[in-house]
C-alpha cells in the first residue's frame, strides 16, 4: 500500500482490500448517483478568505455541539455494517473515536451492539435509530441505548422507502442472504479481508441475536431488517419518539428549511442536514447548498449538524463558516477502517484535523469559534458571470 496522504488515498486502499459487494455498498449512491456527486462537487461554489500575519499561535479546534464541548468540530456519523469491512469494525472505530476525543454515532445496522461498545470501549457513544414497523422492537432498542448510557439519539427520517442503489442490486447486497458461488469467488479475491473475517468469526448483527425472525448471518439479517423499516413514518412518529426519549433527540435527514422548522416544532434538540450520502433521492440538492437557508430558518442558537460528501478539512471549514454547528463523517472514516483498521480511522481523523488547522491559520483565524462568529467574512459564495 502506498503512502496515505488524503481521504481519496484511503478510498483507493479500501477498494483494493474489500470485496466488491462491500466496497460498492460504502461507495455507491442511488440511481444515477447525481446527488452523491453534487455532495462532492458543490463545495466549489464557495471560497475561503485568506488573511496573513494575523495569528501567532496554532488555531484551537475545539467546538461546541449537541450540548457538549468537543476536541474537534467533527464526529463519526452512523455507517452500517462496519464489522463487515474489518473484523470487530465497530469496536475499532469506537477505539479510534475515543482516542481522538470525538463522538461516535452507532448505526442500527451494526454488527457489534451499542451495549458491547459501552462495555468494551466506552467513550462518547451516540445511537442512530431507524423506525421499525414494530414499536415494541423500537422500544427495546431505546432501552438498550439507555442501558449503554447513550445521551444522544438520532432518528433517521429519509428512509421510509429504500431507494435503488444499482451497484448493490448488481452485487446482490440485501438480496443475497447466504454465501453463493459468485459471492464466495469475489471474496476470495481479497485474501487479507478473508483472513481477517476468519480470525474474528462469522459476523452477525448482535442486537438481533434474540430475534430469530431476522435470520442468521449479517447478510440475511440486513435484508430482513431493511424490509421492516416503517414506510408510514410521519411527524407524529417524531412526536411519539420525543415522548419516549427524554435525552437529546436529533432528527437526521433534513434537506429543507420547512422540514427543519417542523423538527424544531416537534421538540428535536438538533437536526442533521443530510441526503443520506446521495443514497436515497437522486437529483436532490447537496447538503452544503441547503445549509445557509436552513440555518437562517432555525435561528442562530439551534444545533445544526451536517453530513454529505466531506473529504477535506477545507470542506469542513466551509460548512462551519456557513452556519453548521458540527460535521458528521461517513464514508471518509469507513474508507479508513477498511484500509487500515483502527489506525486507518485515526489516520482519517488526523488528516482532516491537520487540514482544518492549516486552513484556519492561512485564513488568519485563531479558533473554530472565531470562524463561526465571522462566517460571512470567512466563507463567500462565488458568482460567475
Amino acid at each position: 500500500m502506498g503512502v496515505i496522504v488524503n481521504i481519496e488515498d484511503q478510498r483507493l486502499a479500501a477498494k483494493r482490500r474489500l470485496p466488491k459487494i462491500f466496497f460498492d455498498y460504502i461507495d455507491g449512491g442511488a440511481f444515477s448517483e447525481i446527488t452523491a456527486g453534487r455532495n462532492r462537487s458543490d463545495f466549489k461554489h464557495w471560497e475561503l478568505t485568506q488573511h496573513v500575519l494575523r495569528t501567532t499561535e496554532n488555531p484551537t479546534l475545539g467546538c461546541h455541539f449537541l450540548g457538549a464541548d468537543h476536541a474537534l468540530p467533527f464526529m463519526l456519523g452512523p455507517v452500517g455494517f462496519l464489522g463487515l469491512y474489518r473484523g470487530q469494525g465497530e469496536i475499532k472505530v469506537a477505539e479510534a473515536a475515543k482516542a481522538k476525543g470525538i463522538p461516535l454515532c452507532l448505526s442500527t445496522f451494526s454488527i457489534s451492539s451499542i451495549g458491547t461498545l459501552h462495555d468494551k470501549v466506552g467513550g462518547d457513544l451516540h445511537f442512530q435509530l431507524y423506525m421499525d414497523r414494530d414499536k415494541s422492537f423500537v422500544e427495546e432498542l431505546l432501552q438498550a441505548a439507555l442501558d449503554a448510557e447513550v445521551e444522544v439519539l438520532y432518528l433517521t427520517v429519509d428512509t421510509s422507502v429504500t431507494s435503488v442503489r444499482e451497484k448493490d442490486v448488481r452485487n446482490g447486497f440485501r438480496a443475497v442472504t447466504k454465501l453463493n458461488a459468485p459471492l464466495l469467488f469475489s471474496m476470495m479475491q481479497r485474501p487479507a479481508w478473508c483472513l481477517d473475517m476468519l480470525r474474528t468469526g462469522s459476523p452477525n448483527v448482535e442486537a438481533l441475536a434474540k430475534y430469530p425472525e431476522f435470520g442468521s448471518g449479517a447478510l440475511e439479517q440486513a435484508s430482513n431488517l431493511s424490509r421492516r423499516l416503517d414506510p408510514s413514518l410521519t411527524w407524529d412518529d417524531v412526536k411519539w419518539l420525543r415522548k419516549k426519549w427524554k435525552k437529546r433527540l436529533v432528527v437526521k435527514g433534513i434537506l429543507s428549511a420547512d422540514d427543519a422548522k417542523k423538527a424544531q416544532d416537534c421538540g428535536a434538540d438538533a437536526i442533521v442536514i443530510s441526503n443520506h450520502g446521495g443514497r436515497q433521492l437522486d437529483y436532490a440538492s447537496s447538503t452544503i447548498t441547503q445549509l445557509p437557508e436552513i440555518r437562517q430558518a432555525v435561528g442562530s442558537d439551534f444545533c445544526v449538524m451536517i453530513d454529505g460528501g466531506f473529504r477535506r478539512g477545507s470542506e469542513i471549514v466551509i460548512a462551519l463558516g456557513l452556519g453548521a454547528s458540527g460535521v458528521l463523517l461517513g464514508r471518509a472514516y469507513a474508507y479508513g477502517l477498511s484500509a487500515g483498521g483502527q489506525d486507518g480511522v485515526e489516520k482519517t481523523i488526523s488528516i482532516l484535523t491537520d487540514e482544518i488547522a492549516i486552513c484556519l491559520k492561512l485564513m488568519g483565524l485563531n479558533s473554530i469559534q472565531e470562524l463561526q462568529k465571522n462566517g460571512a467574512e470567512c466563507v463567500k459564495r462565488i458568482t460567475w458571470n
